[in-house]
């Protein structure tokens, strides 16, 4: 909403930040590559085939699960800095708009209908 107070990041906000810069790089992809290279071999370690799939199938669910959840977390944030900058925007321009009412008369029911629209998402 326009004019909320600002608050500072939290270290889990600040965590998922990091972590969804990292795993969106060529580097993270890259590592992620070469462990599951190294990890193929791994089947003559096992007896049986099931207990080798179910390793890797255990180990990548757990780690999507928290990457799911860190990622979320980055694009909530995201979509809320945006939806603040939009508001804003439309904030100045609903100004605009009604020192120009003075010589237009649609630019008043602009106006208020861009008003309106400030916070929207909040309200839906």
């Amino acid at each position: 909403m326009v004019g909320a107070p600002h608050h500072r990041r939290s270290v889990f906000d600040r965590f998922a930040e990091t972590a969804s810069r990292t795993v969106s790089g060529g580097r993270f992809f890259g590592i992620a590559v070469l462990l599951v290279l190294a990890w193929l071999p791994t089947v003559a370690l096992f007896k049986s085939v099931d207990t080798w799939q179910l390793v890797i199938s255990t180990a990548t669910s757990v780690l999507a699960f928290l990457l799911v959840t860190l990622l979320q977390n980055s694009e909530r944030r995201n979509d809320a800095a945006t939806h603040e900058k939009l508001d804003q925007l439309a904030a100045a321009v609903a100004e605009l708009l009604e020192e120009k009412a003075r010589t237009s008369p649609d630019a008043a029911d602009q106006s208020a209908k861009l008003r309106h629209a400030i916070g929207v998402e909040e309200r839906i």
